[in-house]
């Protein structure tokens, strides 16, 4: 049997930290796996992207390197979302084809689907109309990937493909207070407030919006776990979603007070109102995944959550802040 040369660009942040950590107890033999970041090649440059890939020689490459940011940070730049996504994405699918690479899994997200839908949103909604306003960059970016694979597999015979996760979090993400998603951004922004004020009588955690949005979220190490299966197992060119079961949707007040509860904060919390909430929902079905793993079992809530603020404590001093 021939070697697997599996590459993942992207492969210091979140998920690729994720993927390598379940690897050293889920990895075969007739398996190398090769994590690279923006420090090893700027793929949105082609000659870097391609002398990438005559130094590795990949056969299968999971794609998660994106320009990304939570809603704030979005409204501000779609054009460099845009831009720099639809850049390393097209650099990384030819180069793929050029190179002979069996399998490209690429990673989209459930914030790329149409802003006026019916819920649950499934594999074959994404392109039923516009994303929402506030990252119409990123989400046609992202899009594009969908519409790429199914032309280079029927131009190419390529097995390019894409998998859309749900919100992800976990240990290494980026807790920057700009730039970040809700769940790093609200337990940095939770850390700086109790290391800033000693007394919790005067300390209050507030958090942007009404707290009424309701979002499911997926652990990092579930979903490396699902990124190595499809490496494995996933033969369709068209995408798959990688989310928890709708029932475990919860709201962002619900996320806050996991957060407090994980850190035992016993000072205020509060929400202002006057921030936006962005989508109210975006509820997505995973009843293609379920009828490959019916059985998979995905990490508690609660214990996750726990498990990335104990991580962001012991090592605030070096994540991404």
């Amino acid at each position: 049997m021939s070697e697997k040369i599996i590459l993942v660009t992207g492969g210091t942040g979140l998920v690729g930290q994720a993927i390598q950590r379940v690897i050293q107890t889920d990895g075969k033999s007739d398996e190398k796996w090769i994590f690279v970041g923006s420090k090893d090649a700027d793929l949105t440059n082609l000659a870097a992207v391609k002398t990438l890939f005559e130094n590795h020689k990949p056969t299968h490459v999971i794609h998660l390197a994106a320009m990304v940011g939570g809603l704030f940070h979005n409204m501000g730049n779609n054009l460099s979302f845009l831009r720099k996504n639809m850049h390393m994405n097209d650099h990384i699918l030819q180069t793929s084809y050029e190179f002979g690479v069996k399998k490209v899994i690429s990673c989209l997200s459930t914030c790329i689907f149409p802003d006026k839908t019916t819920y649950p949103i499934d594999e074959t909604m994404i392109h039923n109309g516009p994303p929402h306003p506030s990252n119409f960059g990123y989400s046609y970016a992202k899009r594009l990937i969908d519409i790429s694979n199914k032309a280079y597999h029927q131009q190419h015979g390529c097995m390019f493909t894409s998998v859309v996760p749900c919100n992800v979090f976990g240990p290494y993400d980026n807790f920057n207070i700009e730039s970040s998603h809700v769940i790093p951004g609200l337990i940095r922004k939770l850390h700086d407030e109790m290391a800033k004020v000693g007394d919790p009588a005067k300390q209050d955690f507030t958090v942007l919006g009404s707290g009424k949005p309701l979002r499911q979220f997926i652990y990092s190490l579930d979903l490396a776990k699902l990124f190595i299966w499809a490496v494995r197992e996933y033969n369709e060119v068209e995408p798959i979603i990688f989310s928890v079961d709708e029932e475990n949707e919860v709201s962002i007040k619900q996320v806050a007070e996991e957060i407090v509860k994980a850190f035992d904060y016993k000072g205020k919390l509060s929400f202002d109102v006057t921030m936006s909430d962005g989508q109210y929902k975006k509820t997505a079905s995973n009843a293609k995944l379920r009828k490959y793993l019916p059985d998979f079992q995905f990490t508690a809530f609660s214990v996750a959550i726990q498990e990335t603020v104990d991580w962001y404590k012991e090592n605030a001093t070096i994540a991404r802040n």
